[in-house]
């Protein structure tokens, strides 16, 4: 009899220790897995999930100004609310800008984006002439697919377009009963890399603008290039993004160097400044951005 139990007390001993190393062995397997190969979430669920589920995804900085519509390789289930506020000085009046935008992925690599922009308008002392007048910008509908990711490239490439109503101003719609005044359609390429601890991304495409009143069609030309030094360790970033326009014979070109401090896990504040090399009706602007992934 004491025999037997014996035996069963070695064979209980015997199960809980393989399960022991068993689990230690995939804990292991997830510490020695790169970062980006890790989705925080899912392993908040399930410490030993098996990470090779889970699609490949290269972690890229991303832009402060002109910002992605989701992450590069977005995996099915990401969210992230985004609140900025700025200031530009457009030489006749000071325009207060903002927005509210919220982005999340319906399924891996595919994001979708809504987007409410606003301005608000002052006068520079002693300018009497007109300004533009206060105005919810728009709604902007977008959606981004990431077709490449290359592990070996550390190379993420992406399509999108980007569908805006553009508003009238509030006193158009006081007095003239009107809600819209155009829109805008804007296909968009992006190509990012990593270099190690720096960052390149390109964000371009083609900008039509549709007027309902008079029906003209503008066309114009949109060149965002940004590099990024991401601390080691971190998920800060120091960064320059030069944001070019074209519009028919008119060039414009302004610098916006632009840090962002992570705050937490999945809170992050940046801010960024704008000096035009070439405009005609910018002197500086700068702009605040909050951004924070509820399900990180």
């Amino acid at each position: 009899m004491n025999k037997i139990v014996a035996l069963g007390i070695f064979t209980a001993l015997s199960f809980n220790i393989n399960a022991q190393t068993a689990d230690t062995t995939k804990l292991q397997n997830i510490n020695n897995l790169k970062s980006d190969q890790l989705d925080p979430k899912e392993l908040a669920v399930n410490p030993l999930k098996d990470t090779n589920e889970l699609p490949l995804k290269i972690h890229h900085a991303e832009p402060l100004y002109i910002d992605l519509i989701r992450d590069l390789g977005a995996r099915k289930g990401e969210k992230e609310f985004n609140v900025g506020f700025g200031v530009a000085d457009k030489k006749t009046h000071y325009e207060y800008n903002g927005f509210i935008e919220y982005e999340f992925a319906v399924a891996d690599r595919l994001g979708l984006e809504i987007e409410v922009p606003f301005s608000f308008n002052k006068a520079t002392d002693g300018f009497t002439g007109a300004i533009p007048n206060n105005k919810i910008e728009g709604l902007k509908l977008a959606t981004q697919y990431t077709f490449l990711v290359s592990e070996k490239y550390q190379t993420s490439l992406a399509i999108g377009y980007i569908h805006e109503f553009e508003f009238q101003s509030f006193k158009t719609m006081k007095h003239q009963n009107k809600v819209f005044e155009g829109m805008s359609l804007n296909p968009i390429f992006i190509a990012a890399k990593k270099w190690g601890d720096f960052h390149t991304l390109l964000y371009t495409g083609p900008v039509f603008e549709q007027s309902f009143e008079s029906k003209n069609m503008k066309t114009s030309g949109l060149v965002n290039f940004s590099l990024h030094y991401v601390i080691p360790n971190t998920k800060h970033f120091l960064g320059l993004e030069n944001n070019m326009e074209i519009h028919g014979d008119r060039f414009e070109y302004v610098l916006r160097p632009q840090f962002k401090i992570s705050l937490q896990d999945n809170l992050a504040i940046g801010f960024m400044a704008g000096v035009p090399l070439k405009s005609q009706d910018m002197k500086m602007d700068c702009m605040t951005r909050v951004i924070w992934e509820p399900n990180f």
